[in-house]
């Protein structure tokens, strides 16, 4: 098991981790999702021990990663597939890994199998393309056959095939009792692959929950309705029919009416009790992207102009911040634009009290630009395959 508890992680002025607790349990493919500059790298970087964090810690099994026993028979991970020396092949480069590991040479052979690369396995990985890079870096984190694996973006450049077969395999290894962390910015890939997610935006936690709960918990379901084309009067008497009964009528671009807070038979009863007729009366659920996106707009850095995620707003409810009342500011020292509230308490049973900042310390939560974190250094090619 991971278990992060008040991780910080300051880089100069910049804070590109803060406060951020959370559990990554065995059995399950636990995802982790959060829009680019958010921490997510920093996160797994300081869990591997590549980054010390500036307070808090993380450990896995109980241990910090720098204190286990020959950590890669412990714990895999995939985090740059760029990371190989070009001049080796791809059997030179996990047999160094094996080497240095106490790895038996015959486990190389197996993985490469796994990964299917056995046909490429003495070809230099300079001239791999990004989908074999990404089975190369799999096959390296699969070497020591780890109880815990963490991947950050390991289905980039695969094919379908490849896809498919990365998501196997994750819910293969998740089946067998290990720990499976999985980083991706590709909604419907998590939404087949991923059990339990969680969620970051500028280094602080939005959410931590099962995919089901995660989308419920985020989205609103809505009932499509569509009335005869060329015939507006219809449309408008339906919208009143459905207000003045208690729903939230909004206008979809093709003309259809998106409706919530009435059940479909309501719907069609009042459509018929107004004499309208229905052309479409459907029910929509909510996809994990959607639910992804309402989350996360206010934690996205980097937006075009012309992207208002109108369509992805929900109307307020009786209740809710925005129904009658004016939307909470955020604090004084947090930057307006793009600014979204913390989870609500109880919601992260881990999270530590945020530890008060030394007189002249940066404040939190401005999030550190991917420039600014240490990249990997290539490995030296001392190693040579006289086999």
């Amino acid at each position: 098991m991971i278990e992060a508890v008040g991780l910080t992680k300051r880089y100069g002025a910049k804070t590109a981790v803060y406060n951020l607790s959370f559990q990554v349990r065995p059995g399950v493919v636990t995802g982790f999702l959060g829009p680019n500059g958010s921490g997510k790298s920093t996160t797994m970087r300081m869990i591997l021990g590549l980054d010390r964090p500036t307070a808090g810690h993380v450990t896995i099994g109980g241990h910090p990663f720098r204190q286990l026993p020959n950590a890669p028979r412990q714990v895999g991970a995939l985090l740059d597939a760029k990371a190989v020396h070009g001049g080796r092949s791809a059997r030179s480069h996990l047999l160094s890994l094996a080497q240095l590991a106490g790895i038996p040479a015959r486990r190389v052979d197996e993985v490469l199998g796994v990964v299917g690369l056995q046909d490429v396995a003495r070809r230099r990985s300079k001239g791999f393309s990004l989908g074999m890079g990404q089975r190369l870096g799999i096959a390296a984190a699969l070497l020591g056959d780890p109880q815990v694996l963490l991947f950050d973006e390991p289905v980039n450049g695969l094919d379908p095939e490849g896809i498919l077969w990365v998501r196997n395999l994750m819910k293969k290894l998740a089946s067998e009792g290990r720990t499976v962390f999985v980083s991706s910015h590709l909604m419907s890939e998590m939404a087949l692959t991923a059990d339990h997610l969680i969620v970051i935006g500028r280094g602080q936690l939005l959410s931590d929950m099962p995919v089901k709960q995660f989308i419920s918990a985020n989205s609103a379901d809505f009932a499509r309705v569509r009335t005869p084309e060329g015939d507006p009067a219809q449309r408008e008497k339906l919208s009143a029919a459905l207000a003045g009964a208690g729903g939230q009528v909004l206008s979809e671009p093709d003309g259809a009416l998106r409706v919530t807070g009435l059940p479909l038979p309501r719907i069609s009863d009042l459509a018929h009790g107004a004499d309208v007729r229905l052309w479409e009366l459907s029910p929509h659920q909510a996809s994990l992207e959607e639910a992804y996106m309402r989350l996360t707009q206010g934690a996205v850095d980097y937006r075009s102009t012309d992207d208002r995620l109108a369509h992805l707003q929900a109307p307020p409810q009786p209740g809710q911040p925005g129904y009658g009342a004016p939307q909470p500011q955020a604090p004084s020292d947090v930057p307006q634009q793009g600014w979204y509230a913390p989870p609500p308490p109880g919601q992260n049973p881990y999270a530590t009290a945020p530890q008060a900042p030394a007189p002249g310390a940066p404040q939190p939560p401005a999030a550190a630009p991917d420039a600014a974190r240490p990249s990997f250094q290539k490995q030296s090619d001392t190693t040579e395959d006289a086999r």
